[in-house]
């Protein structure tokens, strides 16, 4: 039997997990620490003497929760105000678990996790669990207490509905820092023709302001369209507005850090930006914001 003590480790050591579990499976930050929280009550509570695999019993229990919450979820997500994007996250100092391969980088990325999203909250669990933690079929079934056979199918109908294309252009930080600080220094100025030149024909801008804040309700689409909106929005929002670069959900992005946190994120293909996508909901921003605050200064962008 597990004692008082030795349960607080054994739930701490798997906090990363669960939390990295939670997070893909809510597109929420704060929803996953509340999940979190919630399994570390009934994990206290419980008397844990047939507890053979604490690790198992805990990625249950946070599956389970996440279940429930994606019920409800749901329909929160139908009557939100404008285009939903999931909570950005800090990913360098490794809160959602290693991120050394593209395919583990792009399991939290926000074009990902914006296609999990047309998944049934089944689908979404067996695809997280199979492609992000590695679980196999059989223990899949053993967390969501169904069968193998039909855990499979799940797996195999969620990734048909996910395999739309994403980006397989991916610079490296050099690079990518080059690339944004052309982006950048054509936005800034306001210069629109060289900002429409590094801007695919299929560029499309999104922002999450969810009713808080002004913002496009509405995707933007097109270079003319995007250059046009983007410059008037960092004129008016963020001019002379300090800006870094920060790893989030796996990929570099920019952060405007001054009243408020405001990120953006972005999509490349052949040197081109395809995606522009931005939270500035601060409902949204509150757990980066916290992360942000953690000593140590991200790397600004001139």
């Amino acid at each position: 039997m597990i004692n008082t003590f030795d349960a607080t480790d054994v739930f701490e050591a798997h906090r990363g997990r669960m939390f990295g579990i939670a997070y893909r499976m809510l597109g929420s930050a704060a929803e996953a620490e509340d999940v979190v929280q919630d399994a570390w009550l009934r994990w206290n509570a419980d008397d844990r003497g047939d507890v053979r695999h604490p690790g198992a019993w805990l990625a249950k229990t946070v599956t389970r929760l996440c279940l429930n919450q994606l019920d409800s979820a749901r329909v929160r997500r139908e009557e939100y105000v404008g285009p939903w994007l999931p909570e950005p996250v800090l990913t360098g100092d490794g809160t959602l678990g290693p991120l050394e391969s593209a395919e583990q980088r792009d399991g939290v990325s926000m074009a990902l996790l914006v296609l999990l999203e047309q998944l049934s909250p089944a689908e979404r669990a067996v695809y997280v669990l199979r492609e992000a933690f590695g679980y196999g079929h059989a223990e899949i079934a053993a967390l969501l207490d169904q069968s193998e056979a039909n855990c499979r199918q799940l797996y195999r109908r969620a990734s048909q509905r996910v395999a739309a294309p994403r980006p397989r252009f991916r610079p490296d930080p050099e690079e990518w820092q080059g690339l944004v600080a052309g982006f950048m220094a054509a936005a800034q100025s306001g210069d629109l023709a060289r900002l429409e030149r590094l801007l695919a024909a299929d560029v499309v801008y999104v922002s999450d302001g969810g009713g808080v804040v002004n913002a496009a309700r509405r995707p933007i689409l097109g270079p003319d369209r995007v250059a046009r909106f983007l410059v008037g929005a960092l004129r008016k929002y963020v001019a002379g507005v300090p800006v870094s670069l920060a790893e989030i959900n796996g990929a570099p992005s920019l952060v405007f850090a001054g009243v408020a946190v405001v990120q953006f994120d972005f999509d490349f293909e052949e040197g081109r930006v395809t995606a522009v996508r931005t939270v500035v909901n601060p409902e949204k921003l509150a757990f980066l914001t916290r992360q942000l605050s953690r000593p140590g200064d991200l790397p600004a962008v001139h």
